[in-house]
């Protein structure tokens, strides 16, 4: 006769007469059950099916379970719901809503090929991984890694992702260029120390414009940080200006971006740019009457103050030619705090004060976005031998920060949430307990009825579903 085994119950201290008891017998229910507005999101962007589209499948498509597309909305979609590791993905095979959203057919998995695949409709984490270690010479004849990234495509993808969240073409875009430190523990390639961050590191480039991201470029750390940027913008400017030929556009970082060829490149083709000039001696001389007044300004007031002068500079050796430099003559209680910028934006368009405190000072907000992907979307989980598959992982990184930046963009525009960052979006939104339950012909999904954030879900419902499916 068949044992009937008892299951594990957890006694909690009782509620006056009435006593706790807890097991894990409440059948399918997820942590994730949000996730299904990063589907319709999907749905209306196609954002992960134009990203699937960048790679090349050897495989026999006889023979496979689970399809480039599949494997890469599992991915993203778990970065996005904040699993950042593969390992985790061993359990998220079993995820029935996952599989809802990742668009599996049989989302229980009870059709699996394999015995001991039933009831995991995902992929474990070693299928996964075949994706970051797939060499960039595999083909049909590889024996297990055959899914080849296309490093051009996906460049591509993410210009046409931004040149599609807008409705109507924009008058003038400022694309602000920024590097950040990659702190690596391990011996992976292209690792080396960099005297500023004092650590061992890579050195990615990234390209916003405004919350949208355009360019995520894994560099080693023993570079300048403005190497390869007229590379990249090249790239950018050209897919910008086949789609949209009068847009103005401002390329804007600090002064660590403020190299001759750059500013050259952007001379020679019509591009504006407005960067972060290193002060020396020479410039805080030049600014030296406008320092005198503000210090008086600051000790007559007890406030800090500001004078701006508009001038021409050109440097001893490395520039070609004189250019407008903007001098910040500030004082504060901690003393003078000379800055400067350099630009082509005419004074016409610009004076001083509003080139500086509403253009260029406007450049702060673009290390929010990298440190939402960075520290909420796990760009920095870089741990992988190669650069190439480190570089793959930083895409999947900043494919799921373009999915959340849509949805923040299309769900939760005129919300209270509509500025919020990726983790609150995450915790508020992504991260709510549902029931599933799956029928024959549909998929029941059960919120908890006190769920502090159902209306601004309901809001977002709503919003998206303003918006036409994609076909």
């Amino acid at each position: 006769m068949k044992t009937e085994c008892t299951k594990k119950r957890y006694h909690f201290q009782a509620l006056g007469r009435r006593d706790i008891v807890a097991d894990f017998s409440g059948g399918t229910i997820t942590s994730d059950g949000g996730g299904l507005l990063l589907r319709e999101v999907e749905k209306r962007t196609n954002i992960l099916d134009r990203f699937a589209k960048c790679f090349i499948d050897h495989r026999d498509q006889k023979r496979i379970e689970h399809t480039v597309q599949e494997l890469i909305s599992q991915r993203v979609y778990g970065l996005a719901l904040g699993y950042e590791d593969l390992n985790d993905h061993d359990d998220l095979s079993r995820d029935k809503l996952l599989a809802v959203m990742v668009g599996k057919a049989d989302p229980t998995g009870s059709c699996r090929e394999l015995k001991r695949d039933r009831d995991k409709p995902l992929a474990g984490k070693s299928t996964l991984n075949r994706l970051e270690l797939t060499p960039e010479d595999a083909d049909s004849r590889s024996r297990y890694k055959k899914i080849v990234m296309n490093h051009d495509a996906i460049d591509n993808f993410f210009v046409d992702a931004f040149i599609a969240s807008y409705s109507e073409t924009p008058v003038q875009i400022i694309l602000d260029a920024d590097a950040t430190d990659d702190p690596l523990h391990g011996n992976q390639e292209g690792r080396f120390f960099h005297g500023y961050y004092k650590s061992y590191c890579y050195l990615p480039l990234y390209i916003f414009c405004g919350d949208e991201l355009l360019c995520a470029r894994l560099r080693p750390s023993n570079i300048d940080a403005a190497t390869g940027t007229v590379a990249e913008l090249e790239r950018i400017v050209s897919r910008v200006r086949a789609a949209w030929p009068d847009v103005e556009i401002v390329i804007r970082g600090d002064s660590g971006f403020c190299r001759e060829n750059i500013m050259k490149w952007c001379e020679e083709n019509n591009v504006d740019y407005l960067f972060g000039l290193a002060r020396n001696n020479r410039l805080v001389e030049e600014i030296e009457p406008e320092m005198a007044e503000a210090k008086i300004m600051y000790e007559s007031s007890g406030e800090a103050s500001r004078r701006f002068k508009d001038f021409r500079y050109q440097t001893l050796k490395s520039w070609s030619r004189d250019r407008r430099v903007v001098g910040k003559a500030e004082y504060l209680s901690k003393g003078a705090n000379p800055r400067f910028v350099t630009t082509s934006l005419s004074k016409d368009k610009y004076d001083a004060r509003v080139l500086y405190e509403d253009k260029y000072c406007a450049r702060g907000d673009m290390e929010n976005r990298i440190k939402e992907q960075q520290l909420m979307l796990f760009a920095d989980r870089t741990s992988s031998a190669t650069m190439r598959a480190n570089q793959l992982r930083l895409y999947f990184s900043s494919v799921a920060y373009v999915l959340m930046q849509a949805l923040r963009r299309l769900g939760l525009a005129g919300t209270k949430m509509a500025r919020a960052q990726c983790n609150t979006i995450r915790l508020k939104l992504l991260k709510i307990g549902a029931q599933v339950r799956i029928t024959v012909r549909k998929i029941w999904v059960a919120y908890a009825e006190g769920c502090p954030y159902a209306g601004i879900f309901q809001q977002v419902y709503r919003n998206l579903l303003r918006i036409p499916i994609q076909g």
